[in-house]
């Protein structure tokens, strides 16, 4: 069996608080001094020199700065996505403008008097012959 520096006996019987004390386990009581100490107000974490974490002001801050982010993420794929849909829409008005261009092109091309003509020939009519006049009585 190895035996250790400072090592204590181990006990046989399994001894009670009091009989620590008189076995010499544990140091005797100290007996009170006259003077009575205050009892301290302050925080036990302020007695033993520790100060409040800043976690939850870090958590906090952290949170804030990502909704300021997604938020001003949400703003330009808003803007884009408005800019995207401006320029639909001017696409599609040049389209129709042009679209627009071809009737009027063709309403003038067949309003004329040879278009007139040639559309009556095709549909089997034929050209009038010379006037007729009537004298005046």
């Amino acid at each position: 069996m190895a035996v250790y520096q400072g090592a204590r006996p181990r006990p046989t019987i399994a001894i009670g608080r009091t009989d620590r004390r008189r076995a010499g386990f544990e140091p005797a009581a100290i007996p009170m001094q006259s003077a009575v100490i205050p009892r301290r107000r302050t925080r036990s974490a302020v007695r033993a020199g520790r100060r409040p974490g800043r976690v939850g002001l870090v958590l906090t801050a952290i949170v804030i700065a990502f909704m300021l982010a997604f938020f001003s993420l949400a703003q330009s794929i808003r803007l884009s996505s408005t800019g995207y849909d401006l320029a639909a829409i001017q696409t599609e008005r040049d389209r129709l403008d042009a679209v627009r261009q071809d009737v009027i092109t063709n309403i003038d091309r067949l309003g004329a008097a040879p278009a007139i003509r040639k559309q009556a020939l095709d549909a089997g009519l034929s050209a009038l012959a010379a006037p007729i006049v009537l004298p005046a009585r």
